[in-house]
């Protein structure tokens, strides 16, 4: 499982680290990295075609460390990680192989845009996805993502956090136990559905 972090973040977001605790607990290999702009110390995140490729190359080194093929592994990540692992699997002139996409709060677009979509790409692709989020998402409506994820031809599973918001925060008022116990509800979702993805081992 490689695992992106978000355009604010850096590669040990606790979202990042409670997944990969409990991938590495099912016995599942997971990698996070940091993308460029983040190992320069940098706060704006790079260029598109740099986050892409940051991608394609963390995908390369977790199959060279686990000697598995391309598409024996999961991509994904929180936010704007996940998105750029989805635009590499749905790359329309060089997609990235994989075996499923874990999409961690995707942006389904920039906040205080809702008109720009960044769904382009999704009627390319053709792997397993889980798009987990909050049902107060700002960047993606519940509404919305259900329907624009209808376009995507491969297997699609959504897990909704109840009162929960773009970084999965969830008020005491709506329920909120706090981020520890939210983080275990998120691990433990990830950690079994990319356990029960058709074609693992």
């Amino acid at each position: 499982m490689l695992l992106a972090h978000g355009a604010g973040s850096d590669r040990n977001a606790p979202a990042l680290v409670a997944v990969e605790n409990a991938l590495e607990a099912a016995g599942i290999p997971a990698l996070r990295f940091d993308f460029p702009y983040r190992i320069a110390g940098r706060k704006a995140p790079d260029r598109p075609a740099v986050l892409l490729e940051a991608v394609r190359d963390a995908a390369a080194k977790l199959s060279k460390q686990t000697g598995l093929s391309p598409d024996r592994l999961v991509l994904g990540g929180r936010s704007m990680g996940g998105r750029y692992s989805s635009l590499a699997v749905g790359d329309a002139d060089d997609p990235l192989p994989a075996l499923g996409l874990l999409l961690l709060g995707y942006p389904l677009h920039p906040a205080g845009k809702p008109d720009n979509l960044r769904v382009e790409h999704f009627p390319r692709l053709r792997v397993p996805v889980l798009f987990l989020s909050g049902d107060r998402d700002a960047l993606a409506g519940k509404d919305d993502l259900e329907k624009w994820a209808g376009t995507i031809p491969g297997p699609v599973d959504f897990r909704w956090l109840p009162g929960g918001d773009h970084g999965f925060r969830v008020p005491k008022s709506l329920g909120g136990k706090g981020e520890a116990a939210v983080m275990a509800e998120v691990a433990e979702a990830s950690a079994k559905w990319v356990a029960d993805l058709p074609g693992r081992p």
